[in-house]
């Protein structure tokens, strides 16, 4: 997937009819977007953070998970299967806190959509039943130490950056945007397709 810049995120978010910040410094676009590609495990999607600082435009984009590791889409937390969050933007979805109670990250504060994949393979399956709710859906890393390469257990239905010095990068920029916008953080989920 070809990374898009600043223009082609804003582009893709306003033809959904979604919000996109520009007023003012650090007021942040959190993107995800969603390969095509729907086989489990790897981090094939992307993560972007779009933002403007004295007028001018910034974006990053981070190798990311948007759905499901492998051992979770075979072995279901939740009985009615494994979530995969609904592409759409969820209005203050995230706030600065604590994943799992261990390190700084983005926690779900607001209700979530997501599907349930409940037959216990490697695909991702879009076609089951969507709940809403509050589901744990988290903005985290994976591995501490490295670059992670698989997703394996990383993600139950968060949204995972691979690299853990871009998560730091992300955090950072959350912190700061805090400081003008508050804590809580909107976040769009896309589809490759809608770039």
């Amino acid at each position: 997937m070809k990374q898009p810049n600043y223009a082609q995120l804003q582009t893709a978010i306003d033809r959904k009819g979604y919000r996109f910040f520009q007023q003012g410094d650090f007021n942040l676009n959190l993107i995800g977007i969603r390969s095509a590609d729907t086989c489990a495990n790897r981090f094939n999607d992307h993560l972007a953070v779009a933002w403007s600082f004295h007028g001018t435009p910034h974006c990053l984009i981070f190798p990311a998970t948007t759905d499901p590791g492998g051992y979770w889409r075979e072995n279901p937390v939740q009985v009615n299967g494994t979530a995969i969050l609904v592409p759409g933007q969820y209005a203050g979805l995230w706030q600065l806190g604590l994943h799992r109670g261990q390190y700084r990250a983005l926690v779900q504060r607001a209700p979530a959509r997501v599907y349930r994949d409940n037959n216990r393979d490697r695909v991702l399956d879009f076609d089951g039943s969507i709940e809403g709710g509050l589901f744990g859906i988290n903005c985290h890393r994976a591995s501490a130490n490295h670059t992670s390469q698989q997703v394996d257990r990383w993600s139950a239905g968060c949204q995972v950056l691979a690299n853990p010095l871009d998560f730091a990068l992300l955090i950072a920029l959350c912190e700061r945007a805090a400081q003008n916008w508050g804590s809580q953080f909107t976040y769009t989920l896309l589809e490759a397709s809608d770039l």
